[in-house]
């Protein structure tokens, strides 16, 4: 493999060796795919004749994108799918931050069903080394940064090293009002919508048979906010999700639950809250009064972290400039 500065200062060219065509084939996915989420993700332009790959943008992320393509080329004996690609960027732009966490053991691993699991960003390590090392974490940040499934998977890893006796999820129902006689079913049939994030991540960390059978044991229940009120819990990970739609009366009496042995991860994105008009959220409340609090910790997550399509942190980026530009007026 070699790669040349031609004569247009910031474009490269990149000739992938030895040449297999099958590997061209899977490292450009179908209908050059591949190529495009590579190509979103780094904010660059990528042509393709043959084996050569002409690459176009700033010098940093065409540098960043002919790595890219030798990774995945190398990778690329099997078919390569776009979760693949994705998650293989945003490592490949976290490594070297990445390397130090590693090297200052600051990359805890995970006792779960995937065994590849870790924190793929910085802030993400940092997260899980927060929830491992504190009794009460925070985390708050935009959508697709891994703070629910981060935390759900730490949860998991609790109760596979029998360091907690069971796991509790809660969430608040703000679209039903904290109300939910009115809905059909049961308790768990009420609540399961707002739970269903939950569920997924306990399905695929720990598989729909174990699930189920923590499920029959009481080793894993569901909750919804208002129902916590009086309880304390012992020796249990109480996840509560989607805090920013929790008052600051909710948050105290959730904080308050905590009982012996137990640890909480508080997760929730503060430009995200469905509380009505006027109504202060927990979360925002609780971050300026505990923000000193010694055995709570706190990790604010940012575009950068986000683990879904490439277009999620661009989505951020601007709304973010959008409710800046709003201030401004």
């Amino acid at each position: 493999m070699s790669a040349k500065t031609t004569a247009r200062p910031r474009a490269i060219e990149l000739l992938l060796s030895p040449i297999n065509n099958h590997q061209l084939a899977n490292l450009c996915g179908a209908l050059d795919e591949n190529l495009r989420q590579i190509e979103t993700a780094l904010d660059v332009s990528i042509a393709r004749r043959g084996e050569r790959f002409t690459l176009r943008g700033e010098p940093t992320q065409t540098a960043r994108a002919s790595e890219a393509l030798q990774m995945f080329y190398a990778q690329a004996r099997n078919t390569l799918s776009v979760d693949e690609i994705q998650l293989g960027l945003i490592e490949l732009i976290n490594r070297p931050a990445r390397k130090a966490l590693a090297l200052g053991g600051l990359a805890p691993a995970l006792l779960t069903r995937k065994t590849e699991l870790h924190g793929r960003t910085p802030r993400q390590a940092e997260y899980l080394k927060h929830i491992q090392e504190h009794d009460i974490t925070f985390g708050t940040g935009p959508a697709g940064t891994g703070k629910t499934y981060l935390a759900v998977a730490s949860a998991v890893d609790a109760i596979e090293r029998e360091l907690v006796q069971r796991i509790v999820l809660t969430r608040p129902a703000v679209e039903a009002g904290e109300r939910l006689g009115f809905l059909p079913g049961d308790l768990a049939q009420k609540v399961d919508p707002y739970l269903r994030p939950l569920y997924d991540a306990l399905y695929d960390l720990m598989g729909f048979d174990k699930v189920a059978k923590l499920f029959e044991r009481g080793a894993i229940e569901i909750a919804p906010l208002a129902y916590m009120r009086g309880r304390t819990l012992n020796h249990a990970f109480i996840i509560l999700d989607e805090a920013q739609n929790t008052t600051p009366e909710q948050m105290k009496m959730f904080l308050t639950r905590i009982g012996i042995g137990a640890k909480a991860v508080v997760t929730g994105d503060v430009t995200q809250i469905d509380l009505q008009h006027g109504q202060k959220s927990g979360l925002i409340e609780a971050r300026q009064i505990l923000k000193e609090v010694r055995g709570i910790a706190f990790t604010e997550f940012q575009k950068e972290d986000v683990v879904r399509h490439p277009l999620v942190a661009r989505i951020v980026s601007a709304y973010e400039a959008h409710t800046t530009s709003l201030e401004r007026q």
